[in-house]
């Protein structure tokens, strides 16, 4: 009979959460597997026998992170009844998150791996096409709404204009990183709101 091997000793998903506060608390390259197994309470092994290399568990951490922080922003685009409103609940959601008390203040999205080593293009590649993803999300809710009647416009506007709400998103997480509080994240969605009249408008 063939050995079974050693049963684990911890739950993988208590440890992935506790992954996740390192990787949101440090970055990608400020974290290094010593930090991360002493915060999932187990062995360097037991990461790379259960999540695999570093890499491998970064792309689970965000897949939960999606799941969590991420998911109020994507939710307001996908429930609400106007493009309008949809891109005004998703710029509030995000600036609801990532200004959180005890989390820290950005979108592991846009700054857990901007820069760095070269041997870590390929996540930050994983980043990019997860904003990327955004971009599209967000230009997809809005084509909804030129479907349904509520503004009209080109294709190359309609991407310029996804484009621009994408940047709102990224540049208040630099924002929030930089010590930018919820009440002035809020001033930066009026001025935002208020270019929606002007960039949606069907007079010239």
């Amino acid at each position: 009979m063939a050995a079974r091997g050693r049963p684990r000793t911890f739950d993988p998903d208590t440890a992935l959460h506790r992954a996740l506060e390192v990787f949101w608390d440090r970055g990608y390259e400020g974290t290094s597997l010593s930090d991360l197994a002493q915060a999932m309470g187990i062995a360097s092994g037991s990461i790379y026998a259960c999540f695999g290399s570093k890499e491998d568990l970064f792309r689970k951490v965000m897949a939960l992170y999606g799941t969590t922080s991420g998911e109020p922003p994507r939710r307001a685009l996908r429930e609400q009844a106007t493009a309008r409103a949809a891109i005004h609940a998703m710029l509030r959601a995000t600036a609801d998150e990532i200004t959180r008390s005890a989390k820290p203040h950005y979108c592991m999205l846009v700054l857990a791996a901007p820069t760095g080593a070269a041997e870590n293009h390929a996540v930050r590649e994983f980043l990019a096409d997860g904003r990327r993803g955004q971009h599209s999300a967000i230009k997809d809710r809005l084509a909804r709404g030129v479907t349904d009647g509520e503004f009209t416009t080109s294709s190359v506007e309609l991407d310029a204009l996804a484009r621009y709400y994408a940047t709102v998103v990224q540049g208040m997480s630099v924002q929030a990183r930089d010590g930018a509080t919820r009440a002035e994240l809020e001033a930066v969605i009026t001025c935002a709101m208020a270019a929606w009249d002007v960039l949606t408008s069907t007079h010239p």
